[in-house]
Formats: structure tokens, sequence, C-alpha cells
């Protein structure tokens, strides 16, 4: 027989506990987050809001900070306006020994200077948020590299020099190593190089360095390898950095990238249809006798072989005349 109502016999259903309503938003994703800590998937960071006065830029960060102004940096200026505040801080190190910094920064140098721009006009409190970590040199470089490597804001040209100066700081000069670390490709890494070793008059042919871009380099480095050709490409580069800086002067715009490229391909067109110097040229002594044989290789001009036919015996004096004899007809003419 069934007990009474309320009883616990067997056609009675347990009592079940009230569900609560899924967490979302801030909540769930603390929980997450914490639940990630627990199990080693997370690391937490700590964040500091300072005076940016007490940073400094870390010696090898890649960007120009002397050629930030508010026309750069107008983007940051109306977001920490608008926001009343920096939302992405700025990575940093600490210092030890130097009283009038406590950190460097190695990737936020805009953010940097936006904050003490910032303080500079009517925001006198304004803050520099700051994650400080610690970090070798080398680490520091591939940090700064990853969070600028998709920066339009960032030239080929500064990223160019920054690699080229890293190569020889943190890898031993080994571009298959650096590739490695950086996780690209060896023929990426190179080309950027190859921006870099520009020669200094080419690099003053343009209107600014941070018009340089990798196309550039890709055009104009083959012609630079030929020392005839790069002879005539130094002289009209010249030619144009002159007529830059006469243009500056007048505040007027500069010359193009593009123009400032046609000029100089140009000059090594017309290096390329001047006479060309003889293959071959051979000295020989009073008696008709072979002193000396000078020959310019097929390719790559200025390479020259010489020999001096032995066992014939001749004074230093007349094989060095013949060699310079020789170099004046196929080197120098």
């Amino acid at each position: 027989m069934t007990g009474g109502a309320g009883g616990e016999g067997e056609g009675a259903s347990k009592p079940t506990a009230a569900r609560l309503p899924p967490r979302t938003g801030i909540l769930q994703a603390r929980d997450n987050t914490l639940a990630q800590i627990a199990r080693g998937a997370a690391v937490t960071r700590t964040q500091e809001l300072v005076d940016p006065a007490r940073c400094r830029i870390w010696e090898q960060h890649n960007r120009d900070y002397a050629a930030l102004n508010t026309t750069n940096c107008a983007d940051l200026i109306e977001s920490f306006k608008a926001q009343g505040r920096q939302e992405m801080p700025a990575i940093v190190r600490r210092l030890a020994g130097d009283p009038q910094h406590d950190f460097e920064v190695i990737c936020g140098a805009r953010r940097h200077w936006t904050a003490a721009w910032m303080r500079a006009n009517n925001y006198p409190e304004f803050r520099f948020l700051i994650e400080p970590r610690q970090l070798t040199d080398e680490e520091a470089f591939r940090l700064a590299d990853l969070e600028n490597r998709s920066r339009r804001d960032l030239s080929d040209y500064e990223r160019a020099c920054d690699y080229a100066r890293a190569l020889e700081r943190h890898y031993l000069g080994s571009q298959q190593r650096m590739a490695e670390r950086l996780e690209v490709s060896a023929s990426w890494l190179s080309r950027f190089l190859e921006l870099a070793k520009l020669p200094d008059e080419v690099v003053q042919a343009f209107a600014t360095p941070g018009e340089l871009r990798i196309s550039h380099a890709a055009s104009l480095a083959p012609l630079l390898n030929v020392p005839v050709r790069r002879n005539a490409i130094l002289t009209e580069a010249s030619a144009v950095a002159a007529e830059q800086a006469r243009l500056r002067e007048e505040g007027k715009p500069g010359l193009s990238a593009a123009a400032v490229v046609g000029r100089l391909v140009k000059s090594n067109a017309a290096a390329a249809r001047k006479p060309k110097v003889p293959m071959e040229y051979v000295v020989r002594a009073d008696d008709g006798a072979v002193l000396l044989r000078a020959v310019r290789a097929a390719r790559g001009e200025g390479a020259l072989t010489i020999s001096v036919p032995a066992p014939r015996k001749v004074t230093t004096h007349a094989l060095m005349s013949a060699v310079e004899e020789a170099l004046a007809k196929l080197a120098l003419s």
C-alpha cells in the first residue's frame, strides 16, 4: 500500500536544485581566465600607469623617435583624447642605475611620444600605460619587430636598417639564423638587407629616406654591382640630391620616389652605351716577346686576369710598368 501525500514511496520524485543562469560577459571572461591560469595555459601580466618622463626609448628601437610629430601621431592623439586614456600598453624593461628613468620602451615609441604630448598640451595628469617584462636584447628586438611588421607607419628603410644592425648585434652576421629566429624566409630577409646596403648618395637622392622601398632596392642593387654603372648612378644621385635640397629651400615638393629611380636607372642606361674597352691587351718587350697578357672577364666589367709568361726573366720595375699599362688600357680607359 502506498504512502499518503507527501510520502517518500517509490513513486515520489526527489526535489531538484535550482539552476543558476549561465555567466556571461565580464564574469564569464574572468572565470575563463582563472581556469586558464589554474591549468597553466595563461600568464598574468602586470600593467602600470606612469609619468612618460620616467621612461626612455631603447637605444635599439627601430623607430626614428625624433621624426615623430602631431601629424604622424594624429591617430593616437585623437584616440587618447576620445577615450581619456591609453588602451594598449607599451612594452618596457625596468632600469637600474639611471636616476632619471625607471623604464626603457621596447615597443610603443609613438604611444610614449603621444602620452608626453598630452601632458604638455592641457592634459597634465595623463599617464603612460606600460607592461614591464624581462627581456634579453635579442628577445626585445624580435618582440619589437613582430609588433611593427604589419604597421604601415614604419617605412621599409627604417626596418631594413634595423635588420642590418640586428644581423651583427644578435646573429653574428648569419642571415639564415636571423631568418629562423624571426620565422621568415631567407629571401624575404635578404631583400630588406639589400635595401639597407644602398649607398648614402642614393639614399640622399630621395626626398626623405622614408620613401625608399624594397622595390627600389630591387631595381638599383643589380646595377650598382657593376663598377662603371655604379659610378654613373652615384654621379646622378648626387645631382638629384642637390636638386632635392634646392626644392626644399624653395618650399616646393620634392621629386617623387618614382622619378628618382627613373633618373638613376636612365643614367645607368647611358653608361651602358659607352664604347666598350678592349677585352684583351698584350704588353711586349723590346724584342717582341710577350711580357704580360691581360684579359677582361666576359662578365663583370672590371674583372681582369693578368698572366706573365715564364720562364722569361724581367725586372720588377719593367713588370710593374707593364701592369700599369694594361690596367690603363682595360680598366681605366
